[in-house]
């Protein structure tokens, strides 16, 4: 099926897509290769705007036209994750669960975990999980300027963390 050009007093095949509005929409017209020539020699996105208005737009345009929040703002995304992340909404790091590490015998693996994140040997869940927010905040490498030294702190705390985890769950 054959589109016709939609410019006024024309009937060959319109094969060319042009918006039909500004506003972005999925609305188009089709033209012609002699009419789409035209219509994109004389196409201006910002014909009708002010100054201020076509700054706005292309500020907002860095963003993808989409809100954006900062870091510590209660809606940020990743403020979110963080919060459920240490969230036990299953009750799987119980206190009672740092009785049997107590009770267990601590590979030196398990020891240098606790060293790492500056913790007593056998120390409870929340304790593990509080040093750890602390920690990752103080070594967090976007707070030192990307520095590697901070990134590569932050990974041996985060390998502890994952280790003392899986410590919890292993009874």
């Amino acid at each position: 099926m054959k589109n016709i050009c939609e410019w006024s007093n024309c009937n060959n095949e319109g094969k060319f897509k042009a918006p039909a509005e500004k506003d972005n929409s999925k609305n188009f017209k089709w033209l012609c290769e002699e009419h789409i020539k035209l219509f994109n020699k004389n196409w201006n996105y910002f014909e009708g705007m002010s100054q201020d208005q076509i700054e706005k737009f292309l500020k907002s345009d860095l963003t993808w036209h989409r809100p954006t929040q900062k870091f510590g703002s209660v809606d940020n995304y990743f403020n979110i994750l963080w919060n459920n992340a240490l969230d036990d909404k299953f009750n799987i790091f119980k206190e009672d669960s740092s009785v049997n590490v107590k009770k267990r015998k601590l590979c030196e693996k398990d020891k240098d975990a606790f060293r790492i994140m500056d913790l007593e040997l056998g120390a409870d869940w929340s304790a593990i999980q509080k040093k750890f927010k602390t920690l990752v905040k103080k070594f967090h490498p976007d707070k030192h300027s990307g520095s590697k030294k901070y990134e590569d702190k932050l990974k041996k705390i985060t390998l502890a963390y994952s280790h003392l985890k899986m410590i919890m769950i292993t009874k």
